[in-house]
């Protein structure tokens, strides 16, 4: 599945169409680097990689997706210490994006999400993996601010199965350098955890 999740972004990436965009943002691109997730209660803290995609599929329409690999750092348990575990989560879907004036967007998007642990193994006793199913609606606006930086806030609601659903905020920054490439920064805070990201984008 992670295959051809990094599969789909390539070819996102390979047939970009033409976007009703603000000025200096682009719905075309593919990015990765490096993700880290921060607990606020247990100190369980994680991070890896990840990579995201985003193409235009008509002037105001489209279609993202996206991939984080993390493991968490070792943690003690009533039965011995465990090692750190993985934790893979993927998202895939389709946004609107409306052109408010020449340097901002209006953007709305929906999406399905998945989150998958890994099994693990303390005092001789094995625990399986877990994976949650799950959606996320959010809207916000992006902004070119000035003809080298790029800017987005997001506000969004996200359920996962088994699970109490959360608002959320999604904040970020792209740095370029060229129309092709730049350097993008993102912080997400949800009750609980805040995630980050941050790493090369390449625009087409």
């Amino acid at each position: 599945m992670k295959r051809s999740l990094l599969a789909a972004l390539t070819l996102l990436a390979a047939a970009p169409i033409a976007a009703s965009a603000a000025e200096g943002v682009s719905y075309n691109y593919v990015e990765a680097g490096y993700a880290a997730t921060s607990a606020d209660n247990n100190n369980l803290d994680a991070d890896g990689w990840a990579i995201n995609g985003s193409a235009a599929i008509a002037p105001n329409f489209h279609i993202f997706g996206g991939y984080s690999g993390q493991k968490t750092d070792d943690f003690n348990t009533a039965l011995g210490r465990v090692d750190g575990i993985d934790v893979d989560q993927w998202n895939v879907g389709v946004g609107y994006n409306h052109e408010l004036n020449s340097q901002v967007d209006l953007v709305t998007r929906v999406g399905y999400q998945k989150a998958e642990t890994d099994g693990y193994s303390v005092g001789g006793l094995n625990f399986g993996g877990n994976d949650a199913d799950g959606w996320n609606v959010e809207a916000g606006v992006r902004a070119g601010l000035t003809p080298n930086i790029e800017g987005y806030a997001m506000a969004g609601y996200e359920d996962y199965e088994r699970v109490d659903g959360e608002f959320y905020g999604r904040v970020g920054a792209q740095v370029k350098f060229n129309q092709t490439w730049g350097v993008n920064g993102e912080v997400k805070f949800v009750d609980g955890y805040t995630s980050y990201f941050v790493g090369p984008r390449m625009s087409f």
